[in-house]
């Protein structure tokens, strides 16, 4: 089976996004089947619109000879014309998005989502199916459209990382003298809440430290802004900024946490938490997008209200001063984890799904 995958930039961009569709083509060729990569310019919104009437963009697209375009949905505004295009050229060839989440369902004002959810309308209606990772991204995607199309339900996986941690290691953590280790592990962009993390961590006692995993360069005018609340709030002894990490960084700071923290205006699904969980990290999440599909609040994480520091110090208060709670919320979360579909489940689902569409 011939297959292309259409991105914006470049599948080595460090994101939850880019991670499932990474993971998802390497199986994909493992399994014998040929993948394309058609690699489009990541630009701002309005010069991706302008995509749509692009002769060189149609020539990328039609270019190639698939029996199947998936189309990671994060490039809906440079596609929603250019589908209709290509179909008219290529009426056997389904073209399927793989949606993580809708931009329109991020939080911003509402005149700018009521745009954002007219293209992204437009986009959906343009294809012929779908990969959803999560029952909130498919309510969302419903809720646009209006009807659905064939579609699979994918999550993404969370053993990324082969995580060893014993009953007995995760005692010793927990038990471990010393502040309560947090991990924030995400790009620094406003929709991840960091910013809400410091306001909560600034009303508590100093007696954790916090590390901020994640680029610094998606949007360095939040970064700086950061970085100034750091500053005004007089954490600078406990906050520490990394930067990217490599893998195997990660999994070191995942090995060596207590917590696992990102407050997410807003989650298509929320791979990281997961992830924490593998080495038996509470994940601590908002109510918004999909980590209630993953997070049982008060059980292996808690789930918040977006943009609520006062909710979120509460949460971490818990932890903070009761650590036979902290493991026991441990324990439970690297449970969740075990019952979770791997990425091997997760990725022969799809190959499935998209050889039924092809009809191979």
């Amino acid at each position: 089976m011939r297959l292309g995958l259409v991105i914006y930039g470049s599948l080595d961009i460090i994101s939850g996004g880019f991670l499932y569709d990474r993971i998802l083509v390497d199986y994909l060729r493992h399994q014998g089947e040929q993948v394309e990569i058609i690699a489009l310019p990541w630009r701002t919104y309005p010069r991706n619109l302008a995509d749509n009437f692009s002769a060189a963009v149609f020539r990328r697209l039609a270019e190639i000879k698939v029996d199947v375009l998936i189309q990671d949905e994060l490039c809906h505004p440079s596609l929603f014309r250019q589908n209709r295009l290509y179909r008219r050229r290529f009426q056997e060839v389904p073209v399927i998005s793989l949606v993580h989440h809708l931009r329109c369902s991020e939080a911003r004002p509402a005149w700018q989502n009521r745009l954002y959810r007219l293209v992204e309308r437009l986009y959906l209606n343009s294809t012929d199916g779908f990969i959803f990772n999560s029952r909130a991204t498919k309510r969302e995607v419903e809720a646009v459209v209006g009807r659905m199309k064939p579609s699979v339900m994918a999550v993404p996986g969370g053993d990324r990382f082969a995580a060893t941690l014993s009953d007995a290691a995760l005692m010793a953590r927990a038990k471990s003298p010393g502040p309560l280790q947090i991990l924030f592990l995400g790009n620094l962009i406003p929709r991840k809440g960091l910013h809400t993390l410091l306001e909560a961590l600034a009303s508590l006692p100093r007696l954790w430290r916090l590390v901020a995993a994640g680029s610094l360069d998606m949007d360095t005018a939040y970064v700086r802004a950061v970085r100034r609340q750091v500053a005004r709030l007089g954490l600078a002894e406990e906050v520490a900024f990394t930067g990217p990490l490599a893998e195997d960084e990660v999994a070191a700071f995942l090995a060596q946490s207590h917590v696992l923290a990102v407050p997410s205006t807003y989650e298509g699904y929320g791979i990281v938490y997961v992830e924490g969980m593998s080495f038996g990290l509470p994940a601590i999440a908002t109510t918004a997008g999909g980590a209630r599909e993953i997070i049982t609040h008060g059980h292996d994480g808690f789930l918040v209200p977006p943009e609520d520091p006062a909710g979120l110090a509460e949460c971490l208060e818990i932890l903070l001063q009761d650590r036979e709670k902290l493991l026991a919320m441990s324990l439970a979360a690297r449970k969740t984890f075990l019952a979770h579909p791997t990425w091997q489940e997760t990725c022969r689902s799809i190959h499935q799904f998209l050889q039924d569409i092809a009809g191979k």
